[in-house]
């Protein structure tokens, strides 16, 4: 059963377009075999066509690289949602979700993941924008309740920039998937939005670690807003502001090998979105312990504080922090400025 999410839809401002031309390969660092079309697909694949309709009410996911070479990302700071996922070798990719209005350009685009699959189905056929996957998980997209929306030979959705390396400089147009966007009302998350509760812990920032990748979310009183850093550096747009959501959500989930691996040899890590776990929730300058629980795949996902009340987040921008719930290091906090981290300082700045 889905749940709706909010009732109300917030500004936001369109990223840059970027003028390019559209390639004729990807270098997606995905293996794509003989025969196979730009996206990875085989020539007899039935996967939906890129044409600007999209399936009615449905929300727009997109797939983004967050590796030093793609930065700065553009249009992240447009999304509804950003979901931040563990990749091979100990990195990060970001999954940005768009349902009260589109950016004019998102990127750069990267490949898909199996976990992605049971993330989306808490929407309604959403629209996956990604530019390939492996060839083993190709057939697994086709059959998943989405709309998958990779580069083709006749799509002018996708451009890249050529003043940029590639595979790190293909964007999407999401006015070329989509007619237009949903609405609040696809956002069937299961996040609820209100006044602050009653309770957490002042926190002035709150880094998370992976292997290879670091965040930190440092407190700005003057935007009532988290500014991101990543690997100790701010975090901007592509017009040099901040992303700066309204919450962040550190959540714990198990995280396992998928059966999919890429050309090293480095499998893929699954995350684990259906379930039960821990979580911290980050609004208004404070932290609050939670539980998440997720009860089926097509669910959205509730979170109680500790007294088992509804736990509502800050109206705007949502970031959701997987991180593996067996490894106890992965996050740490500061209360005050005096004592926070140097990533932490870095990332406050303006």
């Amino acid at each position: 059963m889905r749940r709706g999410t909010r009732g109300t839809t917030y500004g936001r401002r369109g990223g840059a377009l970027l003028a390019a031309a559209v390639a004729a390969a990807l270098a997606a660092g995905c293996t794509s075999g003989p025969g196979a079309r730009e996206d990875g697909r085989s020539p007899e694949s039935t996967a939906s066509p890129a044409t600007p309709s999209g399936h009615p009410g449905s929300v727009l996911a997109v797939k983004v690289d967050n590796v030093r070479a793609a930065r700065p990302q553009t249009g992240l700071e447009a999304a509804d949602v950003v979901y931040v996922e563990p990749v091979e070798a100990g990195l990060s990719r970001l999954m940005a979700v768009y349902a009260t209005g589109f950016p004019e350009s998102v990127g750069p685009v990267r490949s898909a993941r199996e976990s992605d699959l049971d993330l989306l189905r808490q929407f309604d056929r959403p629209t996956l924008a990604f530019s390939g996957a492996q060839s083993k998980l190709l057939p697994l997209i086709d059959r998943a309740p989405l709309r998958a929306a990779a580069p083709d030979e006749d799509s002018d959705a996708y451009v890249r920039d050529e003043d940029r390396p590639a595979p790190h400089n293909l964007y999407v147009r999401p006015g070329r998937l989509m007619a237009e966007p949903p609405g609040a009302d696809a956002l069937t998350t299961g996040f609820r939005y209100g006044e602050a509760p009653e309770g957490g812990r002042a926190v002035s920032s709150r880094t998370v670690r992976y292997p290879s990748a670091s965040f930190t979310f440092t407190w700005s009183e003057s935007r009532d807003r988290w500014l991101v850093g990543m690997d100790g550096d701010p975090a901007r747009t592509a017009d040099g502001g901040r992303l700066a959501p309204a919450t962040v959500v550190v959540q714990h989930v198990d995280v396992r090998e998928s059966e999919f691996h890429d050309f090293r040899g480095n499998y893929s890590p699954y995350v684990e979105s259906v379930g039960s776990g821990q979580a911290e929730v980050l609004r208004d300058g404070r932290v609050y312990e939670a539980t998440w629980k997720r009860g089926g795949a097509t669910d959205g996902t509730d979170f109680t504080a500790r007294d088992g009340e509804r736990l509502d987040f800050a109206e705007g921008q949502v970031w959701v922090v997987f991180v593996d719930s067996a490894n106890s290091t992965n996050s740490t906090n500061s209360t005050n400025s005096t004592n926070t981290t140097n990533s932490a300082n870095s990332a406050a700045k303006p």
